[in-house]
């Protein structure tokens, strides 16, 4: 006979697993109310003993990614440990594997729909219990905290740029004026030294329209409050703040900065050259940063 699944079970399951609610509530429907066949499928999947380790502090793991589309989509996917010794576990790295496997054919839009959705690899089980599962195996509390992906068009390409130890990785996506000059060696080339250029300088935006307005708002006050303080002349305080308004957008914003290879040039410069060699014009539309542990 079925017990029926109530609150109460539910509450007392999560109680003795430490599982989340819903999990706790599919373990009941899938072993018709008994208890200690639910205790038994949670401690099978993993869950009960990756719940009690999810307020972990995960400093440590891989920014995984993938180009594909034939360089016109790119996806990267933050997964997190504990340790650097799990980090560079062998089954830690086919768990990020198969996330950004799971990426590449994921319709989500962030990490959190992601880890809703059943895992390409097997629906019977979700991403989020994939993960949990993973959790178990290792030892420690593992989390996918971030994920981006982009889909260009026929004239877009994507590079992407992956720091030697995992812990970072970039997106960058170029728009040319021909599928040609997309595809053209010039092109390719810029959109790795892009990509990596974005690793190394951590931009906020492609340009000024893309730094939020509040923020210029808040250098500017910052930078009238210190010639104040300074005891500059009020006729001059708008000019210097603007002045230094316009020096933080150069600083922060992606084309205006000085290319890390060569600091003579700026990326602005570098996207023209490129795209002279490839016959026609790139514009920089788009780019990711997930540094491992940063926001």
């Amino acid at each position: 006979m079925t017990t029926p699944i109530t609150a109460k079970a539910v509450s007392e399951l999560r109680q003795r697993t430490g599982a989340g609610m819903m999990d706790c509530k599919k373990a009941l429907e899938e072993n018709g109310g008994d208890m200690n066949a639910s205790i038994e499928y949670l401690r099978a999947k993993g869950i009960a003993k990756a719940e009690k380790r999810a307020d972990r502090s995960t400093s440590e793991g891989i920014v995984g990614g993938e180009i594909f589309n034939d360089g016109r989509s790119g996806a990267l996917v933050e997964v997190a440990c504990e340790t650097d010794f799990v980090a560079r576990n062998e089954d830690f790295g086919k768990v990020v594997a198969t996330l950004v496997a799971h990426r590449v054919a994921s319709v989500a839009t962030d990490a959190d729909s992601m880890l809703a959705e059943s895992l390409q690899s097997d629906a019977s089980q979700t991403v989020s219990e994939f993960v949990k599962a993973a959790s178990a195996r290792t030892g420690e509390a593992v989390r996918v905290n971030r994920t981006a992906r982009f889909d260009g068009g026929e004239n877009s390409l994507i590079g992407m740029y992956r720091h030697h130890n995992g812990k970072l990785s970039t997106l960058v996506q170029l728009t040319a004026s021909s599928p040609e000059v997309a595809a053209h060696e010039a092109t390719l080339q810029l959109a790795k030294f892009i990509a990596e250029h974005i690793a190394a300088s951590a931009p906020m935006a492609v340009d000024r329209t893309g730094v939020p307005a509040e923020k210029l708002e808040s250098e500017r006050r910052i930078a009238e409050e210190q010639a104040r303080e300074a005891g500059k002349p009020d006729a001059m305080i708008d000019k210097i703040a603007t002045g230094k308004v316009e020096a933080f957008l150069k600083d922060v914003t992606l084309l205006p900065q000085a290319w890390v290879r060569d600091p003579a040039i700026t990326i602005a410069a570098l996207v023209k050259d490129h795209a002279e060699r490839a016959g026609g014009s790139i514009v920089v539309d788009r780019f990711a940063r997930l540094q491992l542990g940063a926001e």
